[in-house]
């Protein structure tokens, strides 16, 4: 028998400064049983970051071809692709070859440099792709927050994030390590 993903709720409310970005979300996650805490807040952070009605979870169990949140626009034509972790680096290009902007999220202490130092070299030759890392701290501090029904504040200005959960906050200053120039 399959074991089922734990089903998250989490009330967001995201005051992003560099955007002018002010509102409200109800947000369901899935966390399967092989991801952990820390890699599910990284999504729900990367959600913040990018936030809008269309912005949506993909369906990452048994679908390889699908991103952890992407955004389509009217004509279907696939505008936002984001990635959270190490991807395969084949699929970053083909990502960046069926989306318009793609961002990728590592974390994880030193992985992210070692991931990044190993793909580089064809990887920066991809114009629509940022990869902007989060310090170990800040994503296992996120990682702490979690609750089965969260009521979670993020404040983005800066290249830099606030979220709290009321009792406690977590600050996160990111590295851009690719910017797509967006």
């Amino acid at each position: 028998m399959a074991l089922k993903a734990t089903i998250f709720k989490a009330d967001l409310s995201i005051s992003d400064m560099t955007r002018n970005y002010y509102h409200d979300h109800s947000v369901t996650l899935a966390r399967h049983p092989s991801e952990t805490d820390e890699r599910m807040m990284v999504r729900l952070l990367a959600f913040a970051l990018h936030a809008r009605d269309a912005l949506l979870f993909g369906d990452k169990i048994g679908n390889a071809d699908e991103p952890d949140l992407w955004q389509r626009d009217l004509t279907g034509a696939i505008d936002l692709w984001i990635e959270v972790g190490q991807p395969d680096e084949k699929d970053v290009r083909k990502a960046c070859g069926r989306a318009r902007h793609v961002f990728v999220y590592p974390y994880g202490g030193h992985a992210p440099t070692v991931w990044w130092n190993r793909v580089k070299g064809t990887l920066e030759k991809l114009a629509n792709l940022s990869v902007i890392c989060l310090p170990a701290d800040a994503s296992q501090a996120l990682a702490k927050l979690v609750q089965r029904t969260m009521k979670l504040q993020c404040t983005i200005q800066d290249g830099q994030a606030w979220l709290t959960d009321g009792s406690g906050t977590v600050h996160i200053e990111f590295t851009t390590l690719r910017d797509a120039g967006r």
